[in-house]
């Protein structure tokens, strides 16, 4: 499929044939043991399900300094509304487009596969120079960092950690962004359904990682939809709504959304569409792929009208985008939100949203704006899962050395970059201060969305630029 010579792509091929969504990443590591089997590689796997691999330094360099590789096993589970791909059974479908590897309609997996398959094609190679060396692979990171959180950061001997789970060559990261998990769920009266009603939806978003692309131009098909259903009750009144279901994960800006109805006056199709098209209108966003379509419906029990519009309300007063801009790095957002998942069935609502900051008080500061807003509904509102930012060392002497290796190997500076995505290193950073951190990778784009994909021949530069910081590390 691939053809380039770096080693780390078999090892990525043979990971993309293994189902790993969050929480499904037994098969991944039982693929692992039996690879590395014949290899002097010592493999344990922590409370928390992580595998912790363990190899002896290359004879040359046996009192070099310990590194620890760090990834995460679980990949985004997401695809195009017309692909037909179950991620807990299906193999991911690779596509090459000239310098890009991409996937079939669903999510590559290069986030964090590259990373993965670099760790082992590392631990297999019996001629690489380098240190004592140990590695990370985490479980869990994609829904919730649980991994992270659990992992026994005292079996590890050595104290400089390299995580591959950043997605820009070039560049090397010494900071990322902390979040939290807001949980809105309340209960919904309902009255029987006494007219024909319409399903609306809108989909063909570009969605995207709820992190990194969340200052991006780009709709969220939940508030879409949500300004689109006022505007029709605005013409067509007494709006109530059976069901809606929008996004599919709370770190994924939302691609798709619909919605069954009814309206107190009688319409067709085109008149509604006619609304759709005028709110679509409204947008200074970048969806070529944007589509709307509206179908008839038979509804059975329905939120009534005098409680479905504070709700739509909420869905769009509730913080989404870019809330705040650093102040000490140019063009990286400090703090975000996403409204990332909303399941509205007859007699019941769930809303999932993820707030990220650079800085703990500001994440919590946006939570709560999210509570304020939800409560107001007597909703229940549950904060879950916080996890901490990585604070920036500047000072860092494993940076310091980085830098100067990348000068040396690739002919250029790198850029020094805080990243606004959660990155395992802040909460393993937390649990284990004396590690020295600094975190890089090859070109991705498109993560957490079906457009993702990885530049080939950045990956074949990271591989050489990883080979020779581990090489010079060893010296």
């Amino acid at each position: 499929m691939i053809d380039d010579s770096t080693p780390l792509w078999p090892w990525f091929e043979g990971l993309s044939q293994i189902p790993r969504p969050s929480k499904h990443e037994t098969e991944a590591k039982n693929w692992i043991r039996e690879c590395l089997a014949t290899h002097p590689v010592e493999i344990e796997e922590d409370g928390a399900g992580n595998l912790l691999l363990r190899k002896p330094a290359h004879p040359d360099a046996t009192n070099a300094p310990g590194i620890i590789l760090q990834s995460h096993l679980d990949m985004v589970p997401q695809k195009r509304d017309d692909v037909q791909h179950d991620f807990t059974r299906d193999p991911i479908r690779l596509e090459r487009e000239g310098d890009w590897l991409r996937a079939r309609g669903t999510t590559l997996g290069a986030d964090n596969g590259i990373g993965v398959a670099a760790i082992l094609a590392v631990m297999s190679d019996a001629r690489m120079r380098h240190g004592p060396l140990e590695a990370l692979l985490t479980v869990d990171e994609e829904a919730g960092m649980s991994g992270a959180s659990g992992a026994d950061t005292e079996w590890f001997q050595g104290r400089l950690l390299l995580n591959l789970d950043t997605e820009e060559e070039n560049e090397l990261y010494i900071g990322c962004a902390g979040g939290v998990d807001v949980v809105i769920t309340s209960g919904l009266p309902v009255i029987p359904a006494d007219r024909a009603g319409w399903k609306v939806t809108v989909s063909g978003l570009k969605g995207g990682h709820s992190g990194i692309d969340i200052h991006k131009p780009r709709a969220n098909a939940i508030r879409l939809l949500a300004r689109a259903l006022l505007r029709l009750d605005d013409a067509l009144g007494d709006l109530c709504i059976e069901s809606f279901e929008g996004g599919t994960l709370r770190n994924a800006i939302a691609r798709s959304a619909s919605a069954a109805v009814t309206f107190r006056d009688n319409t067709s199709p085109s008149h509604i569409l006619q609304v759709l098209e005028d709110t679509t209108q409204a947008l200074l966003t970048d969806e070529p792929d944007l589509h709307w379509s509206v179908e008839s419906v038979m509804p059975g029990r329905l939120t009534p009208a005098d409680v479905t519009r504070p709700w739509l309300h909420a869905l769009l007063d509730c913080p989404h985008g870019v809330l705040a801009w650093s102040e000490h790095f140019e063009g990286v957002v400090h703090t975000s939100a996403n409204l990332g998942v909303v399941r509205w069935q007859p007699g019941h609502v769930q809303v999932d949203c993820l707030p990220r900051s650079l800085d703990d008080a500001a994440r919590d500061d946006a939570a709560d704006r999210i509570r304020d807003i939800f409560g107001r509904l007597d909703a229940q509102v549950c904060l879950e899962k916080p996890y901490p930012g990585w604070v920036p060392r500047p000072d860092s002497p494993l940076l310091t050395r980085a830098r100067q290796v990348h000068e040396q190997v690739m002919g250029i500076a790198p850029g020094i970059q805080v990243i606004h995505a959660g990155l395992e290193c802040g909460i393993l950073g937390q649990r284990a201060a004396h590690w020295d951190m600094i975190s890089f990778g090859p070109t991705i784009t498109g993560a957490h969305s079906p457009d993702e994909r990885v530049n080939i021949p950045s990956v074949r530069r990271f591989w050489q630029y990883l080979t020779a910081l581990l090489d010079a590390l060893a010296r």
